[in-house]
């Protein structure tokens, strides 16, 4: 799995692995990771789909919290 570079400092901590699941795949990610980048460094770009057209959309930000994001755990 290609991972992007953590920034210095980061709580991410890659020994620690977790596995969670989106859309009925399973995927990895790591303790304190976010789970739009845990999808990214796994290839999932596309995140969900316009209500209208159904165009693809992806992560909007890469900040901690994003007020565009619906994410039910």
């Amino acid at each position: 799995m290609n991972r992007l570079r953590a920034p210095f400092g980061s709580r991410i901590d890659r020994s620690r692995r977790i596995r969670f699941s989106f859309e009925g795949k399973p995927f990895e990610g790591y303790e304190g990771d976010s789970i739009a980048s845990a999808l990214a460094a796994s290839g999932q770009w596309v995140l969900s789909r316009s209500f209208k057209y159904h165009r693809p959309r992806g992560i909007l930000s890469m900040t901690g919290a994003d007020a565009n994001a619906l994410v039910q755990l």
